[in-house]
């Protein structure tokens, strides 16, 4: 048999991990007492999320009670460029320097859905985040995408509240085709955390039943900085 050698081309990186539990109780700490203040302030003029029921707000990265939160989010988009330029072959330019842009909560209770979009960062790279803190009990107990229990026929709901990443254009005929999907699905789950390109556009589906869905999200820049002033410095 002659050797063979496969050229694995990926569309995007997605890197998952999970928040530890004091992270999770210190950011629900803080919104459940946020949410009751006068003073929040609310994104809905600048977010694209349906949020009618629920609300869309800026949160204080400096708050201690997400200082953890910040901590860890700032690490792993280090770790994600560091993750990119090894695996595909590129080299960095250019020293960089991460810093959060923008962090917010998202409020969702039935009916309410995100439209597929992107995220912007005042740099050209951007790091985004998405994670969960809340998540209704009815959501939790729905099939997990791509298993043999998951199916989208019959109005089965298996999607409800599930976020959906698309990176390309998918057909019924893509494995048949032997084509490699340009899409996927994730059910949300407390102390997930995902760590994407800001490009990657992604969507909510709505779902039905009581409870709420709270999301906490981020956009981080990556600046170009001098080596005598980087403080965190991305190694190639």
């Amino acid at each position: 048999m002659a050797e063979v050698t496969v050229h694995n081309m990926p569309s995007v990186y997605v890197m998952e991990t999970e928040m530890p539990i004091s992270v999770v109780n210190d950011l629900n700490d803080y919104l459940d007492e946020y949410k009751e203040d006068e003073n929040k302030k609310s994104l809905a003029d600048t977010l694209v999320g349906q949020i009618a029921q629920g609300e869309q707000l800026l949160m204080d990265n400096n708050d201690p009670r997400v200082k953890e939160y910040s901590n860890l989010i700032s690490s792993l988009a280090v770790d994600y460029i560091n993750f990119f330029f090894n695996n595909t072959g590129n080299k960095l330019k250019n020293k960089k320097a991460v810093s959060i842009d923008e962090t917010w909560s998202v409020h969702s209770y039935e009916g309410d859905y995100n439209p597929i979009h992107d995220h912007g960062t005042k740099t050209i790279m951007g790091i985004s985040t998405t994670g969960w803190t809340k998540v209704p009990q009815q959501i939790l107990e729905q099939p997990t995408a791509g298993s043999p229990q998951y199916s989208l026929y019959q109005a089965s709901g298996d999607c409800d509240g599930y976020i959906a990443f698309q990176y390309g254009r998918n057909s019924l005929m893509d494995v048949d085709r032997l084509r490699p999907p340009q899409s996927f699905i994730m059910k949300p789950e407390v102390g997930k955390l995902l760590v994407f390109p800001s490009w990657l556009q992604h969507m909510v589906y709505p779902f039905k039943g009581e409870g709420e869905r709270r999301t906490v999200a981020s956009n981080l820049n990556c600046w170009d900085v001098p080596k005598e002033s980087l403080i965190e410095e991305v190694k190639q």
